[in-house]
Order: structure tokens, then C-alpha cells, then sequence
């Protein structure tokens, strides 16, 4: 309120005279005073439309120099020793001074915080206008101009889905007057000869926004040389901050936050972003996307983006998913298959499972099974497997166009990825080298032999990649050799658990097994979790990459398949081999001298367990417990070992910055494998756990929050990267959204009995119905048939003829024990299923993938918009230049002028504003 009467006092005070005598002088007094008439408006208006900041409001925690005029860009730190110095620190010490010469140089302004008794010491970092004006044009970095966009209609049925969508979440959207909208502002390529082309406000320090002055202090920091020129060792790669941060030059480089975050701070951007997004309050509500782009940067906004849409995305599964589970839940007790399942009466007296002290059983032991089974493995099954396979590609499809809209708001349309320099360690490898070769450019020469190092494409590159590959295969046999192991616990513990005499141990004891087997695997996999990061780190350094994004992806790939089967593999045993190879009673399969277990009816109620347990017991214990705790310790740990002497009001923020805790660049690539890990969990095996997507919905409401106030109050703010994508991550989401039109297939048709009963109802029933279809899915085994040195004792001692769940012959048939026609009959259809529900998916999802644009209609015309408006100022304001004379500053002027005057419409003062267009238009005629 105090800004709107501070502009409108000021428009007020303002007087447009045009002097009749002198019409040309008349003219451009008019139009330079209507410029002057908007800028104190222009001012305060465009810091919260476009840097997302007032200046005021950040001399509230001292982010200025000590003459408080030049802002602290960034934050270098270092440490000092007064006693013990060896050569290494004295050599650090004048890397670091050569360092900051050279930046000093550049135009950059430094100013050092040193005190006596403290070991870190800081050295702050401003970007002078000038330095800014010419990195900006040298980056390409795009600004706003001066004509403001124009809202385009909805130009295609996509785009009227999309709005729908949009106004349908806007009941969730954060409160305007607490979260001002970020208006879009068409944007250019800046460049100095076309200042006129841009919205530059009056006090033009407001016209770079705090992420692209980090990001152009960072390009400097990253090319600056840190050795002499008179130096005469090897000067080889020794430039950028990132390689005086690896070997100990500087302890950390960074932003600082744009002010505190708790109650008692003034107010500022961080504190708004924790109160309207890092706080569980508003866990329902939207997030405000631009204002996290604003302050951290496109890359990490992306991610918050992704993820955003993602849990938005799984809002309508889970609903079907608990549908499903419901309808599986209210149909259980008129369910033919468990009513005869449960019925004793019908005395299916069941073959024992294992070789030793396992005895006869009777089918209504495993009731609860049955029902159980039957909450996850009903008629609703296959629709929403279905509905999931097609669910996946409308959200990649549409996430495509999200991102292209994104861009478009973010001026990431025609990114053009900055030249990466090479990473520190690859210098500090590639030294190591015993391979040289005649230097190809001067800057990477031996100053005394011409020599450089490298590396060798077949004796070294070649024997590392593979060596790298060898050891991927041992490790991921290790995640085999596990499941191995939880197999021989299951077989062993079953069968003790048979002996028992209880009847709710033997009755439970398969879902006793399960589960337990179930937390033991979790335990597993979270040991070899640790494991396989290590390694995965260690091959990948290793390999010795030039730059940060291909060590990233290849980091990405080992990894990503490392926890594939460190997290999938035990869903896949259970559900495609568990149970298939058991042969007949009389001759059981055997593996190492052990009989193969079997499923007790059906394997699907396992599965479902064991992804049950898996899934949310590492989304719960591994995501948000150490995420949410675990940082929260670390920093007050480095706090206590920080403490100042002083009282806390009194801490310098750069100070307080440096106790946070850094991200690292493994940040946001642990995110994102999280939530590849559960896309997977939610995808692939969604036919056997329908209520997936609801929990991975629940997990990414607590995941978005933990993550937002983790950026917001225990980390340093990073600096602003930029990137356009979610990059190869959408490459894992796409293989993961076909892979799983597979196993759902597979499931449905191998691991469910969907097969087995619609078929009976079709050919073998007489009336239609399920009704005789326990007794029909059972075979006979006569008990005489076990070979002698099986001596099964207990319960039902003179059965003389038990059932096993199976097609084969009966024992009084001439070839007994053998496979029916019926079992080659099942197994056709269910193959025949499989090819169907992929050939109906597939084609349905490229008939989806073809319908839906990659950029949605409305956005193509914007761009067009944007391309053509400031073409058109270009060259109406350089052909005005071309033919001379004070006109063509006074137009571009003008035209300035007039374009702002609709960004103000509503505003104090607009009347004067509207009267000043109407002077300058009297002024020409």
C-alpha cells in the first residue's frame, strides 16, 4: 500500500508542458516526460514482476557491501592458517590471490571479510553494471522488452483440455495477495546497441534478476586462470573455480539467501517461498513455480515442476486404484472361488509343499488367502492395468507439453547449452596418464616439451569400460544371489512353520513367510543401496569423463540399472517364476538338493505383499525419515561445531550461509532416481498392488514439502543453472511407461488366474458361472505314488488321495501325472492375451502420442507473437536510425513509452499516464 501512494505522489508531482513555439523541442519534452512519469511506477512494479525481490527489503540482512550500494553477488570462502604453513598452503595462498587479481581484472569488485580468530575467511563478490551488461550479451542471455505479451486464445482441443485442467487445480492455487503473479514478458537476446528494444526500469541494477547475476559471476569464476603469467611450470587446464574448490584452494563458492526464513526476518523472497511452499500448511496448495525459477534457477525449478505435475498426475489412479481395492474388498464374500475355498465341507484335502515335516493340509486352512487374493486379483484387474498402461503415456504426452509451455514462460525455447568446461577431476586423472602426445592446441602444451597427456581410445578407454562392465554383472549377481538366499529362507522357515501344531501358525503360515521374507529383502536392498552408490561413483570416476553432464549420465545409467535390480528383481521372481517349474508331486523340480517352493493358490497375493512392504517401506524409512531428519541433524551438528561467540542477530549471513549444508551435485540426481524408482513400482507392477499410485501420491505430498524446505532453510542456495529438460530421465519414464504394458500383460495373464477362470466360464462350465471351478483347477495325486523315503506324518494320516493346484492327469489314467489339454489349452490363450493387450495398448498410445501436439497451439502462437513484435521494433527503430536525426531516438522512446502504458492499466496514476499518451499523440499532429 505504501508503494501505490509513493508512485502516486509521484506521478502527481509530475507537470507535461509542450512548448507551442518550438514543436520539435515540444514533442520530445512530452515524450521524455512521460518516460520519466512511469519509471518511479516501472520501478517498483517490475522488481516483483521479474527479479521477484524489492531492494529495501533485502537491506534487512545485510546483502551489500560495507558502503551498502554495491550488492554481494556471491561468496567465496577460504581458510587461513597464521602458524603451521606448509608449501602446499603457501602455493594456495598465491593461486588464490592470482585468482582474484585476474577476477578483479575482469571488472569484478571484491571485498574480503578477515578476522584474526576465525579459520574461514570470506571474500564477497559484486558484478558491476557494466560487467553485467557485456556477460549478458556474451551468454545470450534472453530479457524482457518493452511489449507486453498478448493472452492468446485457445487454438486447439488440447488446449481447451489443458484450461480445463488448469481451472479445475486453480482450487488449490496460492492466495494472489500473498503470491503477486509473475506476469510473462516477451524476451530477447540482449544486446547493448538495442537497449531500446528492452523493459529497463528506472534503476537498471533491478534489470538483471539475482539468478542471472549469479549465473554470470559462476561463467566468470569458471574461466578465470588462478597461475601467473611469468609462471614457467605447466600452466596446463589450471583455471575455474571448481578446480580450487577440489584441491582445497577454496572451502565453498556461493550465492547468498536472499534473507532469513523464520517468523521474525523482514520480509523477502526466501521467507515467502517458506511460508506459501516449504511448509506443511499449504501441502494442498500449488506452487508458485515462477517465484522457486526466480530464486534458484531453471534447473532446479524444472525438477519442482516435474514433480509437481507428476503428484498432480497420480490424483485420478489413486482414486481408480482404491475403486478397484474396494470393489475387490465389498465383493469378497459373494466371490464363487472363496465361498468354495472356504467351505470345509468340500474336504479338498491338499498335498503337503515341502519333502520334511510338511503334512496334509485342507484348502480352508488358507481362507484368508483366498480373500485376500481376491481383493487384488478380481474382474477390475484388468481394466485398471489397462488404464495405468494408457495413464502413463497421457502423462508423459502431456508432460511434454507442460515443459514446452514452461520454456516458453522461461525463456528456454532456443536454450543453447553452455559450453561445459572439463570437470577438475579429469585434469587431476588425465596428470596421472602415463600417455603423451604432442600438444594439439597451446593451451593444453607442456611449456618445456610440447607434450600433453591423454588418454588412449584402446588401451586405456576400451579395458576400463569393459572392466567397468564386468563388474556390473558380478554386482548385479549379487542382488540375484540375494534373492537365492530369501528363497532357502522361505523353503526352511515354511516348512517349520507347517510342524507347528497352532492352528493360526500352520493356517498363516505362508502370509507369515511372506512377509517376514518381505522386510528381510527391504533390509537388503537398503544394504546394497549404500553399496551399489559407492560403486556406482567409483566406476564412474573411474572412467575418468570430460564433463559434469556425461559423468552424469553415465553415473545415471550404472546406477539406475543397479537399483532396477536391486529393487525389482525379488517382484520379478515372485511373479514370473515363483510356482512354474514345481513338477507333480511325484517328482518335484529341485534346486541345490531343495524342493521349489509353490504358491499357496495364487502367487499375485505374495507380490502384492512383497511390493507393499518394498514400496512404501522405502518411501516411508528411506525418503522421508532421513530426508526430513537427517539434514535437519547434520546442520545442527556444523552448527555447534561453528558456533560464534556472538549473539545470533549479529552473524553475518555470508557466515551463516556457509553452515548450511551444500547440495553437491548428486542433489538433484538422488531426487529424481527416487521418484524413478517408484514411477516403477507404480507402472510395472501396478496389475498386483492397485493401491500403488494412492501411496506414491501420499509419499510425493510429504516428498514435494521434505524437498522445498530442505532447498529453502538447510541448504546453501545454489547457483541458478540453467537447462530446458528434465534430460535423460524422460528417456528412463518413457522405457519404463512401454516396459510395463509388458509385465502387466504378464501378470494378468501368468500370475493372476484371470485366465484360468474366464476360460472356464467360457468352455467348461455348464451354466456360465464360476460355480465348480476350485474343484476343476485342482488335480489328483494318489498318496501311494510318494516315494517311500517320504514318511509325511500329522493331521489327515489316512488320506489316500490329495490335490495339488495344476492340469495333469489323474493317477488312474494311462498317462498319469502328465499335462493335460486343458493346461496347453490355458497356456495358448494366455499367450494369446499377451500379444492382444500389447497390440491394443500400443496402438492406443500411438494414436494418443499422434493426437496430442509436443507444443501446445497456444504456445506456437505466442512465439510467433513474440518473433514478430520484436522484429517489427527492430526494424521500424533501425530504419528511423538509418535515416538519421533526432527522430529515431525520440520514437524508440516513444514507442517505449506507449508499450508500457497497458502494463500499468488499474494502477495510481494510470489517468495521468493516459492523459500523458494523449499530450504525445496531440504533440505529433
Amino acid at each position: 500500500m505504501m508503494a501505490e501512494e509513493g508512485g502516486l505522489l509521484s506521478l502527481k508531482s509530475v507537470h507535461l508542458n509542450v512548448d507551442d513555439g518550438n514543436e520539435q523541442n515540444g514533442k520530445s519534452r512530452v515524450i521524455k516526460e512521460f518516460a520519466d512519469l512511469i519509471s518511479t511506477l516501472e520501478s517498483e512494479v517490475f522488481v516483483s514482476e521479474y527479479t521477484g525481490d524489492v531492494e529495501d527489503e533485502e537491506r534487512g540482512r545485510q546483502l551489500f557491501f560495507k558502503d551498502e550500494k554495491k550488492r554481494i553477488d556471491y561468496v567465496l570462502v577460504w581458510s587461513r592458517k597464521e602458524t603451521d604453513r606448509h608449501a602446499k598452503d603457501i602455493q594456495k595462498e598465491k593461486e588464490r590471490e592470482t585468482f582474484e587479481e585476474n577476477l578483479r581484472e575482469e571488472g569484478l569488485i571484491l571485498e574480503e571479510d578477515i578476522e584474526e580468530c576465525r579459520v574461514e575467511q570470506y571474500t564477497k563478490v559484486h558484478v558491476p553494471l557494466e560487467v553485467l551488461r557485456r556477460y549478458a550479451e556474451t551468454m545470450k542471455i534472453r530479457m524482457p522488452i518493452n511489449k507486453p505479451p498478448e493472452d492468446a486464445p485457445d487454438l486447439g482441443i488440447w488446449d481447451k483440455v489443458q484450461t480445463i485442467w488448469t481451472r479445475l487445480v486453480q482450487l488449490f492455487a496460492l492466495d494472489e495477495y500473498k503470491v503477486p503473479h509473475l506476469k510473462k514478458r516477451f524476451t530477447h537476446v540482449f544486446d547493448r546497441d538495442k537497449r531500446y528494444l528492452f523493459y529497463i526500469p528506472d534503476n537498471e541494477e533491478h534489470f538483471f534478476s539475482h539468478a542471472t547475476r549469479s549465473r554470470i559471476v559462476d561463467y566468470i569464476l569458471r574461466r578465470k586462470e588462478y597461475k601467473n603469467k611469468e609462471d614457467t611450470g605447466r600452466r596446463a587446464y589450471t583455471f575455474g573455480i571448481k578446480r580450487l574448490l577440489a584441491n582445497g584452494t577454496y572451502l565453498a563458492a556461493y550465492p547468498l539467501h536472499e534473507g532469513g526464513w523464520k517468523a521474525h526476518t523482514k520480509p523477502n523472497i526466501r521467507k515467502m517461498l517458506y511460508n506459501n511452499w516449504a511448509t506443511w500448511r499449504v501441502w494442498y496448495k500449488l506452487q508458485p513455480l515462477d517465484y522457486i525459477r526466480v530464486y534458484f534457477g531453471e534447473k532446479i525449478g524444472l525438477y519442482f515442476a516435474w514433480l509437481g505435475y507428476y503428484t498432480y498426475s497420480l490424483i485420478l489412479p489413486s482414486f481408480i486404484g482404491l475403486l478397484v481395492f474396494l470393489y475387490g474388498i465389498l465383493t469378497v464374500n459373494s466371490d464363487t472361488i472363496c465361498d468354495e475355498s472356504c467351505d470345509p465341507n468340500n474336504s479338498f484335502i491338499m498335498c503337503p509343499l515341502c519333502d520334511k515335516r510338511c503334512t496334509y493340509w485342507s484348502l480352508d486352512q488358507i481362507c484368508l488367502h483366498v480373500k485376500a487374493t481376491h481383493m487384488f486379483d478380481n474382474g477390475a484387474t484388468v481394466f485398471f492395468a489397462i488404464f495405468m498402461s494408457v495413464w502413463a503415456v497421457f502423462f508423459l504426452e502431456f508432460w511434454k507439453r507442460e515443459e514446452k509451455r514452461i520454456q516458453f514462460l522461461w525463456d528456454l525455447k532456443n536454450f543453447e547449452q553452455e559450453e561445459e568446461p572439463p570437470r577438475p577431476e579429469y585434469f587431476d586423472r588425465l596428470a596421472q596418464s602415463p600417455y603423451t602426445r604432442m600438444s594439439k592446441t597451446t593451451h593444453g602444451t607442456n611449456s618445456h616439451e610440447g607434450l600433453e597427456h591423454f588418454h588412449p581410445f584402446w588401451r586405456r578407454k576400451v579395458p576400463v569400460f569393459l572392466s567397468s562392465a564386468s563388474i556390473m554383472i558380478g554386482m548385479l549377481l549379487v542382488a540375484i544371489a540375494a534373492i537365492v538366499g530369501i528363497v532357502f529362507y522361505r523353503i526352511s522357515v515354511l516348512a517349520a512353520l507347517y510342524a507347528i501344531d497352532d492352528p493360526v501358525v500352520y493356517q498363516n503360515a505362508n502370509l507369515i513367510v511372506t512377509a517376514t521374507a518381505a522386510v528381510i529383502n527391504l533390509a537388503i536392498i537398503f544394504i546394497l543401496d549404500f553399496f551399489y552408490t559407492k560403486l556406482a561413483v567409483i566406476l564412474t570416476d573411474w572412467e575418468c569423463l570430460r564433463t559434469q553432464s556425461e559423468y552424469d549420465n553415465s553415473l545415471t545409467l550404472k546406477l539406475y540399472v543397479l537399483q532396477f535390480v536391486n529393487y525389482y528383481s525379488t517382484l520379478f521372481y515372485i511373479a514370473f517364476f515363483k510356482g512354474r517349474f514345481v513338477g507333480s508331486p511325484a517328482r518335484p523340480v529341485t534346486f541345490i538338493s531343495a524342493r521349489q517352493e509353490e504358491c499357496q493358490g495364487s502367487c499375485l497375493t505374495e507380490l502384492c505383499i512383497q511390493l507393499a512392504i518394498v514400496f512404501v517401506g522405502k518411501q516411508l524409512i528411506q525418503n522421508n525419515l532421513l530426508e526430513i531428519y537427517l539434514p535437519r541433524i547434520k546442520r545442527c551438528v556444523k552448527k555447534k561445531m561453528n558456533k560464534s561467540d556472538g549473539l545470533k542477530s549479529d552473524v553475518r549471513p555470508w557466515v551463516k550461509d556457509y553452515t548450511l549444508e551444500a547440495m553437491g551435485s548428486m542433489g538433484l540426481f538422488n531426487e529424481y532416481l527416487e521418484m524413478m524408482i517408484q514411477f516403477g513400482f507404480v507402472t510395472l507392477f501396478v496389475a498386483a498392488f492397485p493401491l500403488a499410485p494412492f501411496f506414491a501420491l501420499l509419499n510425493n505430498i510429504i516428498e514435494l514439502r521434505a524437498d522445498a524446505n530442505k532447498f529453502v532453510t538447510q541448504y546453501r542456495r545454489e547457483m541458478a543453472s540453467r537447462t530446458a529438460t528434465i534430460g535423460i530421465w524422460y528417456e528412463i519414464l518413457y522405457g519404463l511407461s512401454r516396459f510395463a504394458i509388458v509385465t502387466n500383460a504378464l501378470i494378468i495373464a501368468f500370475t493372476s488366474s484371470f485366465i484360468h477362470r474366464e476360460l472356464y466360464k467360457a468352455v467348461y462350465s455348464t451354466d456360465g458361472s464360476l460355480h465348480g471351478f476350485v474343484n476343476h483347477s485342482l488335480s489328483y495325486f494318489a498318496v501311494s505314488d510318494f516315494p517311500i523315503s517320504k514318511n509325511y506324518s500329522g493331521r489327515y494320516n489316512g488320506t489316500e488321495i490329495c490335490r495339488y493346484s495344476d492340469y495333469r492327469e489323474p493317477p488312474w489314467t494311462e498317462n498319469k501325472y502328465e499335462y493335460t489339454t486343458q493346461y496347453w489349452t490355458v497356456v495358448a490363450v494366455q499367450f494369446i492375451f499377451v500379444v492382444v493387450f500389447e497390440n491394443v495398448v500400443i496402438f492406443l498410445v500411438g494414436i494418443i502420442a499422434y493426437l496430442i501436439p509436443d507444443i501446445p497451439a497456444k504456445v506456437k502462437e505466442q512465439m510467433r507473437r513474440e518473433a514478430e513484435i520484436t522484429n517489427d521494433m527492430i526494424l521500424r527503430t533501425e530504419l528511423a536510425r538509418a535515416r538519421g536525426g533526432q527522430d529515431a531516438d525520440l520514437e524508440a522512446l516513444q514507442r517505449s513509452a506507449i508499450g508500457k502504458l497497458d502494463e500499468f492499466s488499474g494502477s495510481p496514476g494510470h489517468e495521468m499516464i493516459e492523459l500523458a499518451a494523449h499530450r504525445i499523440a496531440d504533440s505529433e499532429s
